[in-house]
């Protein structure tokens, strides 16, 4: 390695793709990646609109936990046409499962959008791809690259680690991860998709955040993190955000053997799932019989309730954990008196209203939060 090739930890010279020490490591990933033959459901895929909907699956989920998901998904909307036209409730349905619900809602919205501004074609210009909903660098770069062909990088969180560490970065900001990462991509040449792929490969599967398998690097010789004893410090390590614990109540009403579902707002939390009507997660216990719950379905549903029991034991209490907090919901039963809230006749009558009188039978129907599956289990087999 030559002196002129050193770059400093955080703020030296930016390496070009002629530079020694990016072309050596670039060979040698390619070289890696080339022997490995990863069974990845999508890897030899061509067409852009299933490049797109598997990077955004993908997206802070396992590989390996996205494959049924992504085949189901693709075979119920087969193109982006299928996706632009389908309804969102159907959408949410088929995604159910796989969290992080607004990478569905604007995959459901970007479809509209492409097939209104490029005539149902995936474009395949950077600017263009980041201008659809949800897209942001990591998902443009992947899709231009992957699907296009376009010398464009892709870093997610496997890239940051494993550039963090090549580069041996006192501080990873984004511009300085697309720099790097772009002069990898250029020395590539003609392969800018296998290099990004490379790269995101080698973070999942040897360059791990904890106990990288230093021995089994393609590029170890490389890396400048191995070879300064800061592998442990790269990427710089965030502050861990505390989990707060927030409480709510929500009610299981029922009306006529059906329970009233009540659809979350598109925007925020779980946003687009059907839910049981309650109060916001709040720090602070929910107290037996909660008041509040009744008020809230008074004050914001227009819905009337009998008086509040405790629900059964198999789902009473309800204990989640979001990113950002953890939540512990209360559950009870009542009967619905008056108020709006449709016909039970009727049960779709909610879709296009927020609010749907749902039988048992048809719970399976409708996309809803992870953390309802167990109670509406235990409702189906136990129903009034």
């Amino acid at each position: 390695m030559t002196a002129s090739s050193q770059i400093s930890p955080s703020d030296g010279p930016t390496p070009r793709a002629g530079d020694a020490h990016v072309t050596a490591l670039a060979r040698a990933l390619l070289d890696w990646f080339d022997s490995r033959e990863r069974d990845v459901a999508w890897r030899h895929e061509r067409d852009p609109y299933r490049i797109w909907v598997a990077e955004v699956m993908a997206q802070q989920t396992r590989v390996g936990t996205v494959a049924s998901y992504y085949a189901r998904f693709t075979e119920r909307f087969p193109t982006v046409f299928a996706l632009a036209e389908a309804d969102l409730d159907e959408v949410l349905h088929v995604w159910q499962g796989l969290g992080y619900y607004a990478r569905a809602r604007h995959l459901h919205a970007a479809a509209g959008q492409i097939v209104e501004r490029h005539g149902g074609e995936v474009p395949s210009d950077v600017e263009a791809l980041r201008s659809l909903s949800g897209v942001g660098p990591y998902t443009a770069g992947a899709v231009a690259s992957i699907a296009f062909g376009v010398a464009e990088p892709a870093v997610d969180g496997n890239a940051r680690r494993v550039i963090s560490r090549l580069f041996d970065l006192e501080r990873s900001t984004p511009a300085r991860l697309d720099t790097l990462a772009r002069s990898l991509v250029d020395a590539a040449v003609d392969r800018p998709a296998e290099m990004n792929q490379a790269i995101m490969d080698l973070g999942g599967s040897v360059c791990s955040p904890r106990r990288p398998a230093c021995g089994d690097c393609p590029v170890s010789s490389g890396c400048r993190a191995l070879a300064a004893g800061t592998v442990a410090l790269r990427p710089p390590r965030r502050e861990p955000r505390s989990s707060p614990i927030r409480t709510a109540a929500s009610a299981v009403v029922w009306r006529d053997g059906a329970v009233l579902f009540v659809r979350r707002p598109e925007r925020g939390l779980l946003g687009g799932l059907w839910d049981f009507p309650g109060t916001k997660p709040e720090e602070g216990p929910v107290a037996p019989g909660d008041a509040g719950l009744v008020e809230e379905l008074r004050d914001a549903h227009g819905i009337v309730i009998a008086p509040l029991e405790p629900a059964g034991e198999a789902f009473a209490r309800i204990r989640h954990a979001f990113s950002h907090f953890h939540l512990e919901l209360v559950l009870f039963e009542t009967r619905w008196i008056s108020g709006k809230a449709g016909s039970v006749d009727d049960q779709m009558a909610g879709s296009a209203t927020g609010y749907a009188w749902v039988t048992p039978d048809r719970f399976e129907k409708f996309a809803v939060p992870a953390y309802l599956r167990s109670p509406l289990r235990s409702l189906g087999q136990g129903a009034r």
